[in-house]
């Protein structure tokens, strides 16, 4: 789906923190995954941008690993803290979405 950008803003961190929270990756994949599941709005830069933020932050461990295609790959993990930070974005959404869904039923009907 396009023009996302001003809706993805806010759950964009979040998602790169549910992929990490799958596995240890690395920034690439992270971007192919988000264009895999339809963000395809999101470009590398981004998603670098909100790891470097992550890191920053304390959410996420990184570590050099060589790779077989060239230069090593820095690979993330999430940590307790960023464990916890996932279980809050996650809280945050469902309320969100249940109160989104709940105005759009409430809408007045039209006939």
């Amino acid at each position: 789906m396009d023009n996302l950008t001003e809706l993805l803003k806010g759950v964009l961190e979040g998602s790169v923190l549910e992929i990490i929270g799958r596995g240890d990756t690395y920034g690439y994949e992270i971007a192919s995954m988000l264009r895999d599941l339809g963000f395809t709005d999101v470009v590398e830069g981004t998603v670098y941008t909100i790891l470097l933020r992550l890191e920053r932050n304390g959410l996420v461990v990184s570590e050099k690993r060589p790779s077989t295609v060239g230069p090593p790959r820095k690979f993330y993990a999430l940590n307790d803290a960023g464990r916890a930070d996932l279980a809050a974005f996650w809280t945050k959404w469902d309320f969100v979405t249940r109160t989104m869904h709940e105005l759009r039923g409430a809408r007045p009907s039209t006939s």
